[in-house]
């Protein structure tokens, strides 16, 4: 994942993206460049639109981000919830022993 990561720093800071930048990329964030990797990906990227690709990533993964933090609120929500009922429980078994 780092390779693209590189790859796509190297294209958002208006740099070439080509095998000797993106090795540099890698090594200068402390990663070691895989020769065969780096040149794999310079060939799969050969005729991509990186822009485009950006972009369509973008407008899929916006859904998603939206979505996460309803989730989380449900899920806290329902924590909440089980938390109460076990609160309950307890006390009513506290009320049941004394009558017990």
């Amino acid at each position: 994942m780092e390779y693209i990561y590189a790859a796509m720093l190297l294209h958002t800071a208006g740099q070439e993206v080509n095998e000797e930048s993106v090795k540099k990329v890698l090594e200068a964030a402390g990663s070691e460049a895989d020769d065969a990797r780096v040149k794999a990906l310079i060939a799969a990227l050969e005729d991509v639109d990186i822009e485009e690709a950006i972009e369509k990533t973008a407008v899929a993964a916006a859904p998603a981000a939206a979505a996460a933090p309803a989730a989380a609120e449900a899920e806290e929500e329902a924590e909440e919830e089980e938390d109460e009922e076990e609160a309950e429980e307890e006390a009513a078994a506290g009320l049941g022993a004394l009558f017990g």
